[in-house]
């Protein structure tokens, strides 16, 4: 197997977005104070960095492969459930009673309950899963079509896809347990899928950036030709 310089610092980079941006979901809701089309610009507060992560899935499809991403993806899955059941052990740990006082048990549930709540954690890894291989593999199929030219077509393309994906099952998944109330659905899955795709559009030239070196520097440009999009293939 071929030995890349930066794959392992960017999955380092990509995990650790995942899991800050699930627990700002968590902590809380930001309202901009303004509506688009009629619907308020309210969404969890991971929305902010979360869609990072899917521009580190398109440069890691887009220079390395879908295999190489389709690892990263895992490690991500299984280092958010790790952090999941971390916070879920905490919970259930005897507080201080220095602690109790200044912040407690309830103060920590309502702040980060929620990453160790059955409705969160399922809505997290269902949608992030969903999501990041719909945009990887719909990355890598686009690039063979269009013989490795437009860029900015699959990035935003893939992204159209994944994050409606990934927004609509997080938000249902989460709703569903409780965890938002029914009347935010539709501005939830709206307005993350808006920020989401239009932080995607913004970073594009930032993209090109970093796939026109890391191209030269790993001296790579994989192509799926032959490659099994199956998720849980070897």
């Amino acid at each position: 197997m071929k030995s890349y310089r930066y794959l392992a610092p960017i999955m380092a980079v990509f995990v650790t977005v995942l899991i800050v941006s699930n627990i700002a979901s968590s902590a809380k809701i930001v309202d901009l104070g303004f509506a688009v089309l009629g619907m308020p610009l309210a969404f969890d507060a991971g929305t902010i960095l979360f869609p990072i992560s899917y521009i580190f899935g398109d440069i890691l499809t887009e220079v390395y492969g879908y295999k190489n991403s389709r690892r990263v993806i895992w490690t991500g899955f299984f280092c958010l459930a790790l952090a999941s059941a971390t916070f879920w052990a905490v919970s259930h740990l005897p507080g201080e009673s220095t602690w109790q006082g200044y912040a407690g048990d309830a103060a920590y549930n309502a702040i980060l309950g929620g990453m160790s709540s059955g409705g969160i954690v399922l809505a997290s890894l269902a949608a992030y899963a969903m999501g990041e291989f719909s945009n990887s593999t719909i990355l890598a199929k686009m690039k063979v079509l269009t013989q490795g030219r437009w860029l900015w077509t699959r990035t935003i393309g893939s992204t159209l896809v994944g994050e409606l994906i990934d927004s609509a099952t997080f938000i249902a998944i989460a709703t569903l347990f409780g965890v938002f109330p029914w009347s935010l659905f539709a501005t939830l899955v709206f307005t993350n899928y808006v920020f989401k795709v239009a932080i995607e559009a913004a970073m594009t030239p930032v993209t090109y950036l970093a796939v026109g070196y890391l191209k030269h520097a790993e001296n790579e440009d994989y192509y799926d030709r032959d490659t099994n999009f199956n998720p849980f293939a070897a």
